[in-house]
């Protein structure tokens, strides 16, 4: 379990749900921070006490101030802090002896800043643990609750948000004043509204866990910058899912892969931080956003309408153009044109004029007016073979927009199906798309953007229905063996391990490996290749050289024991060339397959997510392709499944162009018993097995090299 999951929950009603609140450091300068939170928490119609606080003023606001928080003679629920950071510390040393549970530091000059910086937040912190208060921030903008229970505006924001059920948290302040104005100009409300800031105290797993028991949030978005624990995060969106049914929507900036080049083996190079962040969110059901944008339109969806049943839709426009790029778009996201029914065709055929096409997508004419888009909406709607709607509109003369934005939304509410829609254009529409978005339709500019956001709906309707993955423990691992191995060679300093010693901790886990051995003399070559029988590869074995290939350390297909003679001499020769310092220990003598097909497995450790297992085409191609798919550990048999199945090669393993199929249910156990071996042994840091030779199905399939980097 990780450290952030085990701790205990932190008081969160007194953030959201005070009764009294005192704001220290605020001032009489209308348009400074100080003074405009505790204007925002007077005119915002907070539903309890507030208290300012300031050492020079007698009132602000005309509320009488206090000098210090020791003053106030009532109990004080939440403080918020907006006093330079140089003196937080000992305003937060009074809520501690006033008894203050939770606080909000909106101020600034923490770790942000640097060295000095990290020294306040962790006075600060340390006080808190001192006196039990859970804090939100340091740096932050703020919390808005707009339940009209508490209705609280404990921000800098130029104003309140309306109200809504959807719940926005933010590790950015100044991205959260961006998104308040996108969410006004859409009529989106919000339930619960926090910037956390350094999240030195009151992280985004205590928001979210918060968050899943609020009767307030239907939807939870997350903008994060950094990930501290990957683990804790996967596991909270878990138990959102399925505990509450909640969607969890992340924008994770940061999707640069700097530092790949420097890893040391294929799957440390292949997975950067990006693509594991992508693999561990759709394990744990998160809807990861590439933008604000994307992120609402994802939102809206799942906050306004029911989910699909399935991903057969109808389409319903004016315009055939926008009806072929709706189509196009819908096939992109892995939609499916509903087929209709003959009750539905013989009501479009009695009811649309003979120029309309009744087939899907469903073009109702340029001159529709509200009356057409009526009859055919609801009867899509009505028909069970779709699962969902997309209309769409363009702006002609004779299209009366607003009388069909209104016809959309009541039928729409007749119907437990979603529908969604997208009024093209700008100025002409405007009035239109208001009525669509206070009527809680969602709307999108363009097709291509409805047709994602169902795709979003869909992904998440099915990871809600999905039974939780149990791990298998596979019977005869010998982890006593491998850690004998590993205890080995970092006793000896070593961080790497070369293949003789690898295959050993493989063979340990149950991974079939194929007969060799280590050869330091050419006749010694020569018996262990008549020994395992010909054709062998033979390979170079030294701790200083990690790509054998590079340096023409590796020959295969030797056939006679003349040639593995003459192959031992030739590879110490060649690795005498290109590393004459380097350490040689011998040479690996190996069976050679000569026959099935090339993957890869491996295990990166990354710092966010811990294990990570990778599965793509092996061979020497496989940064060139990069048709690889990962998973956070441990992985259990659907998870194998899924990654072996998410490559574009697959249809190579499944039997393509008449070609029989591989062993591909031996690449899955194999892909469970490395998972097994990376949880076992943190100090795993890297592992590659390339290629992993792939039988017939039914012939199993063999490590034919790897390496492990510690």
């Amino acid at each position: 379990m990780s450290e952030t999951s085990a701790l205990p929950a932190k008081d969160l009603e007194h953030v959201f749900y005070p009764q009294s609140v005192a704001v220290l450091g605020t001032n009489r300068v209308v348009g400074t921070v100080p003074h405009d939170i505790f204007a925002n928490i007077l005119k915002d119609n907070f539903q309890g006490i507030v208290y300012p606080v300031s050492p020079k003023e007698r009132s602000v606001a005309g509320v009488r101030a206090y000098k210090y928080v020791l003053d106030i003679p009532d109990p004080v629920d939440l403080a918020i802090l907006v006093f330079p950071s140089t003196v937080c510390n000992l305003a937060l040393e009074q809520c501690g002896q006033k008894g203050v549970k939770s606080a909000i530091i909106i101020s600034a000059g923490f770790r942000e800043i640097g060295a000095a910086g990290l020294k306040r937040e962790e006075e600060i912190k340390a006080i808190a643990k001192k006196y039990n208060i859970s804090f939100i921030g340091p740096n932050c903008l703020g919390v808005i609750n707009t339940d009209p229970r508490s209705h609280l505006n404990a921000s800098f924001a130029r104003k309140m948000p309306e109200e809504g059920n959807i719940a926005f948290l933010s590790q950015s302040g100044a991205l959260c004043t961006a998104v308040l104005d996108y969410a006004q100009a859409k009529h989106i409300g919000f339930s619960k509204f926090v910037s956390f800031g350094n999240k030195a105290n009151i992280n985004e797993i205590d928001l979210m866990r918060y968050l899943k028991n609020d009767p307030k949030t239907k939807v939870i978005l997350v903008y994060l910058e950094e990930i501290t624990d990957g683990i804790a995060l996967m596991n909270a969106a878990r138990e959102i899912i399925s505990e509450s049914g909640k969607p969890v929507l992340v924008l994770k900036s940061g999707r640069t892969r700097e530092g790949a080049a420097a890893a040391a083996s294929h799957t440390g190079s292949l997975a950067g931080s990006d693509e594991v962040c992508d693999a561990a969110f759709r394990q744990a059901g998160i809807i990861r956003c590439s933008t604000i944008e994307e992120m609402f339109h994802n939102a809206i969806a799942l906050a306004y309408q029911p989910l699909p049943r399935g991903k057969r839709v109808a389409i319903i426009t004016n315009a055939g153009g926008p009806g072929v790029l709706a189509t196009d778009a819908a096939i992109k996201q892995n939609l499916d044109l509903a087929k209709f029914s003959d009750a539905t065709l013989e009501i479009y055929k009695k009811s649309l004029p003979a120029t309309a096409n009744i087939k899907n997508p469903v073009d109702v004419i340029g001159d529709a007016r509200a009356d057409r888009y009526k009859v055919a909406l609801g009867a899509a709607l009505q028909d069970p073979g779709v699962d969902g709607v997309l209309v769409i509109l363009t702006p002609q003369s004779m299209t009366d927009i607003e009388n069909i934005a209104e016809e959309v939304c009541n039928t729409v509410g007749k119907f437990d199906k979603p529908a969604y829609a997208s009024f093209m254009g700008e100025k002409d529409v405007a009035a239109g798309i208001d009525i669509l978005q206070q009527r809680s339709i969602p709307h999108y500019i363009l097709p291509e953007s409805m047709c994602k956001a169902f795709a979003s709906a869909l992904f998440f309707k099915h990871h809600r229905e999905m039974e939780s993955e149990e791990v298998l423990r596979f019977p005869g691992i010998d982890k006593e063996k491998a850690r004998g191995v590993l205890q080995r060679a970092l006793a000896a300093g070593r961080n790497y391990l070369p293949e003789e010693e690898s295959v050993r901790i493989l063979e340990a886990y149950g991974l079939p490996t194929l007969p060799s051995g280590l050869a330091t003399s050419r006749l010694e070559a020569i018996s262990i290749a008549e020994r395992i029988g010909f054709p062998v590869v033979m390979k170079v074995d030294s701790d200083d050289i990690v790509h054998k290939f590079d340096i023409k350390g590796v020959l295969v297909d030797i056939r006679t024991a003349d040639a593995a003679g003459a192959g031992y001499d030739a590879i110490l020769h060649n690795v005498e060339m290109a590393k004459p310092r380097a350490r040689i220990k011998g040479i690996y003598v190996q069976k050679m397959v000569t026959s099935g097909e090339e993957v890869i497995l491996g295990v990166k450790r990354d710092s966010s997510f811990g294990a990570v297992i990778m599965f793509g085409l092996g061979g020497l191609f496989v940064e060139v392709f990069r048709d690889v798919s990962f998973r956070v550990a441990p992985v259990g048999p659907r998870s194998a499944s899924e990654m072996v199945r998410e490559i574009r090669a697959y249809s190579m393993l499944a039997g393509a162009r008449g070609k029989k199929p591989r062993d591909i249910r031996s690449v899955e156990e194999c892909i469970q018993r490395l998972s097994a071996l990376a949880v076992d042994f943190p100090e795993i840091k890297e592992l590659d097995i390339n290629p992993l030779i792939v039988n017939d199905e039914g012939g199993g399939c063999f490590v034919a090299d790897a390496r492990i980097m510690l």
